[in-house]
C-alpha cells in the first residue's frame, strides 16, 4: 500500500487553540476550572439549551444519559444495529439489555415501523442515533415513546449542528450527547456534551460525572456512586475555540459535501448519501457501492493510491462481544448489508477541491476496473 496521502479526516486548529490552551496552561487550573464553565455556558446558549454539561468522551456521556433515564437490569432498550459500538454499549453498562432494530435503507437511521416491533413490556427507553450527522425520524420515534411510556436517549455523536422540520437536535426535550473525538465536526481530542433543559438532570449529570460529588458542594464529600468522567480546562479551551466558529466549520463541511456530489454524480457502481428533508451535520462523506463490487478491493485499491479510506460502519450485532448474546447475520438485513457497501471516504473541514477531485478520479478508475469482469 502506497503512503498515506490524503487522510479520511482531520482536525481544524487555529492559533486561537493554542491561545486559550495556553491561558489554561498558564492559570494553572488544569481540571474543574473556569475555562469549563466557559465552555459549558456557550455551548449551552449556541444550542439553545438550558444547561451543557461536558465529559470526557461521547460514550462517557451516553453512559449518564443511560443512568438518568433510569435504564438497568431487567430492562431493554432499543437502538440501531448501524451505529459505532458506543452507542449500544453504553446500554450494556447499566445491565440493561440491547435490543436491535433494523435501519432504513436511505436514511441509514432506525425504522420507525422495526423500532414499533421491538417494543415488549419490558422496553424501558429508545435510543436512536443520528447517524453521520443526518436526523433521525423523531416524530413516529417520540410517538412510540409517548404511547409505551419509553425514556429516549439521543446519540447525537455525530449530528452537532443538524435539523429536524427546523428544530435543532437536542432540543426534544430528551438527553442528548454531542462527542468531539478527533474525526467530528467539532473536536478536543477526547471528549463530548451533555445537553438538556432539565435544571435537576443537569445536576446530576455534573455530580455523577465528578465521582458522584455531594450537591453540597463539599469537598471530597460524595452522595451517589459515581464515575470519573470529566473534561479537563485544555480540553474545554480546545472546544471553546472550535464552538467561537463552530457556523463555519458546518459550512465548509456541507461546502465540501456538495463538492463530492458534483464530482461523483455519474459514476456508475455507487450510491451517494442520502439528501432528504432535514438539515444533516456532515461528519463523513461515504459512498455505497453496488451489489457484486467488492468494497473492501476497492478501498485496498483506493490505498494503493495513497488514499485513506474506511468501512463505514461494521454492524455491532455483528461484531464478537454481541455475537456472544446470540446475534447473528441474517437479523438485520438492512444493517448488514449497508455494513457490507459503505465505506467514508476522505474528508474534513479543510479538505482542498484538488483533492477531492484525486478522490473521484481514482474512484472512477477503481470502479470501472472492478465492473470488467476477470479473465
Amino acid at each position: 500500500m502506497a503512503d498515506v496521502t490524503i487522510p479520511l479526516a482531520r482536525p481544524w486548529i487555529t492559533e486561537r487553540e493554542h491561545e486559550l490552551v495556553r491561558e489554561v496552561l498558564d492559570s494553572g487550573i488544569l481540571s474543574l476550572g473556569p475555562m469549563l464553565r466557559r465552555f459549558e455556558e456557550a455551548f449551552a446558549e449556541w444550542n439553545g439549551t438550558r444547561h451543557a454539561v461536558a465529559c470526557s468522551s461521547g460514550t462517557t456521556g451516553l453512559h449518564l444519559a443511560c443512568i438518568t433515564s433510569g435504564f438497568g437490569p431487567g430492562d431493554e432498550v432499543v437502538t440501531s444495529p448501524f451505529s459505532f459500538v458506543a452507542s449500544a454499549n453504553a446500554i450494556r453498562y447499566t445491565g440493561a439489555t440491547v435490543v436491535f432494530a433494523d435501519v432504513d435503507p436511505d436514511t441509514l437511521n432506525l425504522d420507525p415501523a422495526r423500532v414499533e416491533e421491538a417494543v415488549t413490556e419490558r422496553t424501558r427507553g429508545l435510543l436512536p442515533v443520528h447517524i453521520f450527522g443526518y436526523p433521525a425520524d423523531m416524530d413516529p420515534l417520540m410517538d412510540t415513546a409517548r404511547r409505551h411510556e419509553l425514556a429516549v436517549v439521543e446519540d447525537a455523536c455525530e449530528a452537532i449542528g443538524a435539523s429536524y422540520r427546523g428544530r435543532r437536535i437536542g432540543t426534544f426535550g430528551n438527553p442528548a450527547m454531542y462527542g468531539f473525538y478527533p474525526n467530528k465536526q467539532m473536536a478536543t481530542g477526547e471528549g463530548g456534551i451533555l445537553v438538556t433543559d432539565d435544571d435537576d438532570l443537569a445536576a446530576q449529570w455534573h455530580s455523577l460525572l465528578n465521582q458522584g460529588r455531594s450537591d453540597s458542594g463539599e469537598w471530597l464529600e460524595h452522595a451517589r456512586l459515581g464515575y470519573n468522567y470529566r473534561m479537563s480546562d485544555v480540553a474545554a479551551a480546545i472546544g471553546l475555540a472550535q464552538l467561537e466558529r463552530i457556523d463555519e466549520i458546518l459550512e465548509r463541511r456541507a461546502a465540501a459535501a456538495a463538492r463530492y456530489d458534483r464530482l461523483l454524480a455519474g459514476i456508475d457502481g455507487i450510491r451517494l448519501p442520502y439528501r432528504g428533508e432535514h438539515e444533516r451535520s456532515w461528519f463523513v462523506y461515504w459512498v455505497q457501492v453496488e451489489d457484486g463490487i467488492d468494497r473492501n478491493a476497492v478501498m485496498a485499491a483506493l490505498g494503493e493510491r495513497g488514499i485513506q479510506s474506511k468501512p463505514y460502519l461494521p454492524s455491532i450485532h455483528l461484531q464478537p462481544a454481541y455475537r456472544e448474546l446470540g446475534f447473528g447475520e441474517g437479523m438485520f438485513p438492512n444493517a448488514e448489508r449497508l455494513s457490507r457497501q459503505c465505506l467514508a471516504i476522505p474528508f474534513h473541514t479543510m479538505i482542498e477541491e484538488a483533492d477531492q477531485q484525486r478522490v473521484a478520479e481514482s474512484l472512477a478508475e477503481v470502479l470501472a476496473a472492478a465492473a470488467v469482469p476477470a479473465g
